[in-house]
């Protein structure tokens, strides 16, 4: 620092004065006095000046010429202080600092070999020319020395770093030598910072851990008050004093114990249970929909789903993380100087702070990776045959008993195993990634080595976990590690499957054996083969890089091929070879993704469709040769599957390799009925019938009862069934005698209902013979009622027993009664209930003419009924005896139609007759005697009649009609 004292000037003054006095020099040039930062030096330098030109009196003009910053003085101070100011271009700065490095670069022929990316950043921290240079002098001499002359592995970017932290830091790099100084605090803190992020890793683990343990545990809970929920709703419709539930009385189940019993679902299904008492009463109880009441929105099953989805997606979510964060562990010890660093930057600001004015250099060169703890191998010169600083840490850990960690850095392996003990290969020294690399990368040279370590592997595989974990992340040999195990070793893919960090294993097993290898190895455990299906996804999320091909030999059928989305590779070799589980979700993800199916909804109610319309050779080939899984598991589990093709039907229909009741189950899903029995093999021919899923013609029943496989109690049911009737009540039975069978099982067939049984008989197309023999009173009614059966003595006899059946019977065959009349064996009761049938007064006549007359004087209902016939037809029968005529006349109403049939036999009765029928006949007719009475009767042509014969006969003695208002007849007696 500069310090003015008048008696420093004044001491060599005259010494100045005379220096210029004796010399010719006229010009001072004065430079680098701005690095003290203080202006009056200058102040002295332009005294100085003044006394000096003063003294020359005026010989000569001495002129101070200043290099000095702009910042030296302040506003205008420094125009009044010089006499004259020259600008000077600055050299180099930080926007020109790249050419300067590049011009080095080419000077001595090194610019090859850079990062231009590296040079262009790391010159915006160089801006002094003279720095640069010296830089690239002495890295040209330090690569001439460290590199031999077939040797050029060193990284010259990271060589050029070192020489720029040794120029800009030259305090510092001494002390680096002697583990001392800033950079080393840095590199020494990488231990530290590792431990913190191994610490905060297993913090994170372990937290997620419990709360997985703790969400496992949770969810039994929630199911339990799922179900408590349900099981109140049950209590609290139970009858006070009830204290058992149940759907029978086998299985009862008592209030307390309803919501963890496994029944309870069952019984929440139910409309209707059966409660007891304590005392033995029982009740009906009607629950109706009880899970509406309960929630109307979802069923208890989707309350259940819900609450184990949502465990299952905070179970996966929370182990997806796990799984991260040890792979972040398993990769700390590897993870790159500059990385750890970065990851704990909040950390070392402090350490980079102590740089000063350089510390944004030594960030930036520790942070980018170009200045890290290989730092030595570039600061001194490396002699074969020695061991490193690292190399000797290591023997002396193991001699103390202390197990380094796999990671542990070694530069020459060969020198540590030439100084390690045959025993050391037997413990867990020899868990070190670069001894491992050596010893199997020359096994001619260690096979003892060799041996020792899989043999300890192999008897302590949980405690070489961590190794291993190292080992396959930075080791050079892992298929050599791992086919070793599995050829020395029997019991290392169950090891390696029971392992915690069996995902790990397995995708290192994938990745580094053969396929021939593989496939032996599944063949000899296929425990390895269902682990990769069910956690292929996993596997692949190690980061592992395993060959898609791999999972061909292991032949393995993936669970979730949505899972393994992100490794198109893999969907591929799964889908093209088969190698998956059909299930609902694969196929969906199938359709989606591998087919490019837009119409994935109808994967829901036409799978069968979509895959046969999608052309796929693969998922066709896997569907094929496993179609009964594929029924059972994806076909008969979708709810709505119902919309298959009739042609998608016939091929499942087709297949022989399938449960009839498996199909039986698909068919009744669907919503469309097979057209034919065609092609249907004839052992589906009454699963088709039974559940309605053929359609409804009579072909296709003639058929049936022609089949092998015919079932009519199956057909019965069938053409029982409304639809069934709908689409047959309109179509005629076909005729001809091959389809005789199919007219005989209708007509004889009793199990139909009436209502089908007479829409069946209606579309007959012909009559037949004779009644069926076993037939109800109810359908022989209906055959009856349409007709059927022609008329014949035996029919009729047929239905004797039942004579309200034989009327109907006659009544519809009157013609062909009449000529087999004669046949027939008939009571006059039977002829009498045939005179009240719709058969028209001519038939009725004639059956008149065929019944006993004599004894309607005794049956006085009959009587009456051939009364009314006689009176409406008019017609006299030859037949009828005078007591016969007496009861139709007097038996018959009303007085109207007696006076009729009076009118029309009268001839037959004497007068003492005539009186005595008088005498029976209603008002006012008995008063037609001798006397002083005047009867009257209503005026009509009829009882004109009647009184003009009752006149001429001398039983009145006249009669007159009423006048214009009386309409009257009036009827005069004698008087005796």
């Amino acid at each position: 620092m500069w310090v003015q004292t008048p008696l420093t000037l004044n001491r060599h003054l005259d010494e100045i004065i005379y220096f210029f006095q004796s010399t010719q020099y006229d010009l001072v040039v004065i430079e680098d006095l701005d690095r003290f930062n203080n202006a009056e030096i200058f102040v002295t330098l332009r005294e100085i000046n003044s006394l000096v030109n003063a003294n020359l009196r005026g010989k000569r003009h001495i002129r101070f010429l200043y290099a000095l910053r702009d910042d030296m003085f302040v506003n205008t101070d420094r125009t009044k202080f010089f006499e004259f100011i020259i600008p000077v271009i600055p050299i180099i700065n930080s926007s020109n600092s790249i050419d300067k490095l590049l011009e080095q670069g080419k000077r001595l022929s090194l610019d090859d070999r850079f990062d231009q990316r590296f040079l262009r950043e790391v010159s915006r921290y160089l801006n002094d020319l003279r720095l640069i240079q010296n830089i690239f002098n002495e890295y040209a001499i330090y690569v001439a020395n460290l590199e031999t002359e077939n040797e050029t592995s060193l990284d010259v970017n990271k060589l050029l770093a070192v020489l720029i932290y040794k120029n800009v830091f030259p305090s510092d790099f001494e002390n680096l030598h002697r583990g001392k100084g800033h950079l080393a605090g840095v590199l020494r803190s990488h231990d530290r910072y590792i431990a913190t992020s191994e610490s905060r890793c297993k913090v994170e683990i372990s937290r997620l851990e419990t709360l997985v343990d703790q969400g496992e545990k949770q969810l039994p809970n929630d199911l339990t008050e799922l179900r408590r929920s349900y099981a109140m709703a049950i209590v609290e419709m139970v009858p006070e004093g009830h204290s058992r539930v149940g759907l029978n009385h086998s299985a009862m189940i008592s209030l307390s114990n309803l919501a963890n019993d496994e029944r309870l679902e069952a019984i929440m299904g139910a409309s209707q249970l059966l409660t007891t008492s304590i005392h033995g009463h029982q009740h009906h109880l009607q629950v109706g929909n009880l899970q509406a009441k309960v929630d109307p929105h979802r069923t208890f099953q989707q309350r259940k789903e819900d609450v184990e989805k949502k465990s299952a997606e905070f179970r996966d979510s929370s182990l997806k993380q796990i799984r991260e964060l040890r792979a972040k562990l398993g990769n700390l010890r590897m993870t790159k100087f500059n990385e750890v660093i970065r990851e704990n930057s909040d950390e070392v600001d402090g350490l980079f702070d102590e740089f000063g004015d350089g510390a944004d250099l030594a960030r930036f060169l520790v942070l980018e990776g170009y200045l890290d703890d290989t730092y030595y191998q570039y600061t001194s010169l490396f002699h074969s045959g020695r061991l490193s600083p690292s190399d000797n840490k290591f023997l002396i850990h193991i001699r103390g008993f202390r197990t380094p960690d796999p990671n542990f850095q070694i530069d020459n392996p060969k020198e540590v195993i030439a100084a390690m003990r045959d025993e050391d290969f037997s413990r867990t020294y020899v868990l070190n990634v670069t001894i491992v690399d050596c010893l199997l990368a020359d096994p001619s040279s260690y096979g003892m080595q060799k041996k020792r370590l899989l043999n300890f592997i192999a008897t302590d595989f949980a405690g070489c976990e961590t190794f291993l974990s190292s080992y396959y992340a930075r080791g050079t040999a892992v298929a050599a590690l791992i086919s070793g195990m599995a050829r020395t070793w029997p019991g290392f893919v169950a090891a390696a499957l029971t392992s915690p960090a069996n995902l790990m294993h397995v995708a290192h097993i994938m990745s580094h054996m053969s396929n021939a290898d593989l496939k032996g190895l599944a063949g000899r455990h296929p425990a390895i083969s269902n682990f990769v299906s069910e956690r292929l996804a996993d596997i692949l999320a190690q980061g592992v890089d395993v060959p898609a091909e791999r999972l061909q030999p292991l032949d393995v059928e993936a669970t979730d091929l949505a899972a393994v989305e992100a490794y198109p590779g893999v969907i591929r070799v799964l889908f093209d070879g088969g190698l998956y589980e059909l299930s609902i979700d694969n196929l969906n993800f199938i359709f989606r993704v591998v087919l490019g199916i837009r119409e994935v909804d109808r994967s829901g109610e036409q799978n069968y469709t979509l895959v046969l319309e999608s052309g796929s050779a693969p998922l066709l080939a896997k569907i094929d040769g496993r179609f009964g899984e594929y029924l059972r598991n994806v076909l008969l589990r979708l709810p709505n599957n119902c919309r298959e093709s009739i042609s998608t039907i016939q091929r499942v229909i087709g297949r022989a390799d399938v449960e009839v009741e498996s199909i039986a189950e698909f068919l009744e899903m669907q919503s469309t009925s097979v057209p034919t029995l065609d092609q249907v093999p004839d052992g589906l021919h009454a699963t088709l019938f039974r559940i309605a899923k053929i359609e409804a013609t009579w072909v296709n029943c003639l058929a049936f009862i022609g089949s092998s496989n015919y079932d009519a109690e199956v057909l019965t049911s069938f053409l029982n069934r409304p639809a069934t009737l709908r689409a047959l009540a309109d179509h005629q039975v076909p005729d001809g005698d091959r389809a005789a069978p199919l007219r005989k099982f209708i007509l004889e067939n009793d199990a139909l209902s009436e209502e089908t049984y007479s829409a069946y008989v209606k579309v007959l197309p012909r009559r037949f013979k004779v009644f069926p023999q076993q037939l109800s009173a109810a359908k022989t009614k209906i055959l009856v009622e349409q007709n059927t059966i022609t008329f014949s003595a035996t029919n009729l006899l047929h239905l004797s027993d039942d004579p309200t059946l034989g009327i109907a019977f006659v009544t519809r065959n009157i013609a062909e009664f009449f000529e087999a009349e004669g046949e027939c064996d008939l009571a006059d009761d039977f002829r009498q209930n045939l005179l009240e049938a719709d058969i028209g007064d001519e038939n009725r006549l004639k059956i008149i003419q065929k019944m006993d007359l004599s004894l309607l004087a005794d049956i006085s209902s009959r009587a009456a009924i051939v009364g009314r016939i006689l009176a409406r037809t008019g017609v006299k029968i030859d037949n009828l005896g005078v007591d016969a005529a007496r009861a139709v006349i007097v038996n018959s109403q009303p007085l109207s139609t007696q006076i009729t049939l009076f009118n029309m036999l009268q001839r037959m009765f004497d007068d003492q007759q005539v009186r005595d029928i008088l005498r029976s006949l209603p008002d006012p007719l008995p008063d037609i005697k001798p006397g002083f009475s005047t009867p009257k009767i209503e005026g009509s042509e009829v009882n004109l009649e009647f009184v003009t014969w009752l006149k001429d006969r001398g039983f009145i003695s006249s009669w007159r009609k009423g006048t214009l208002f009386d309409d009257d007849i009036r009827m005069s007696m004698f008087r005796k």
